[in-house]
């Protein structure tokens, strides 16, 4: 009885292993079809290439500042970086990432990045105790392409402010009602200073990605409006890179920008 006990035992244990097996077989052929499938959906989404497609697919350089990185460190690497640069005499065009000590208008940029080709810009009205939206314009025009791009975005945030004003007379007068009604207020009042400030051509742009050659960015990096050019060799197309400039207002560390002005609605309200 022992020994047939052990058989049965035995027999039991193969046919879950063998069910495990299977299962993990059904696992394995599954993430190969996934694979298959993406890899098809990214040469698909690729150059056309006849070659197969760009094998640099799914690559995204990040470059800048992440959150709560040093900001003097940043500049600093990125002045070693450019300097390198220069002393090898690489007479290639580049993409550089140009950080401003202010905001300027879009007239104010040619002046203070003539000489470069400019392929896009990162604005935001910088209301005191509010925390705009960061936005990205192209800017291979200027200032055609920025003011332009800030018209839209001024079209834009007029119906966002609408739209906060609409849910806002909505809302009844119960105390979490209106607690939500204070928040969408205060959306709309912001909406509504971004679109001023958009629809004025404001000085709102503090970063800008540009095209040269590593000794004409060296002679950006010495204007008085550019605080740091950040080189990027490795950078090859622009739809796979993110770019991370600091605000002018981080000295030392990349922090959200003040927002005391600006109400949150408490976790319950938050919830309805």
């Amino acid at each position: 009885m022992n020994l047939l006990s052990e058989l049965a035992e035995a027999a039991a244990r193969l046919r879950r292993g063998a069910r495990r097996l299977r299962g993990l077989v059904m696992v394995a052929m599954l993430a190969a079809l996934m694979m298959t499938v993406a890899t098809a959906w990214f040469v698909g989404r690729g150059t056309g290439n006849a070659s197969g497609g760009d094998q640099t697919v799914g690559d995204v350089v990040r470059v800048g500042v992440v959150d709560g990185a040093s900001v003097p460190d940043y500049e600093q690497r990125s002045r070693a970086e450019l300097a390198d640069l220069v002393r090898g005499g690489s007479p290639g065009e580049l993409v550089a990432l140009v950080t401003l000590r202010g905001y300027l208008t879009p007239d104010q940029l040619a002046p203070a990045l003539g000489g470069v080709a400019l392929t896009q810009v990162y604005a935001r009205v910088p209301e005191p105790h509010l925390q705009t939206q960061i936005v990205r314009l192209d800017a291979y025009r200027v200032p055609d392409d920025v003011t332009g791009g800030m018209d839209r975005v001024a079209a834009k945030k007029d119906a966002e402010a609408a739209d906060y004003a609409r849910l806002a007379a909505n809302l009844g007068t119960t105390d979490s009602e209106r607690e939500l009604r204070a928040v969408y207020t205060k959306g709309h009042q912001i909406a509504a200073v971004e679109a001023a400030g958009y629809r004025s051509h404001c000085a709102c742009v503090y970063a800008a990605v540009v095209r040269a050659t590593p000794a004409a960015l060296d002679q950006l990096a010495r204007r008085g409006e550019v605080r740091v050019v950040d080189p990027t060799p490795e950078v090859r197309r622009l739809d796979r890179a993110v770019f991370l400039p600091p605000l002018p207002e981080q000295r030392e560390r990349v922090t959200a920008p003040d927002n005391s002005g600006q109400p949150t609605a408490s976790p319950a309200v938050a919830r309805r």
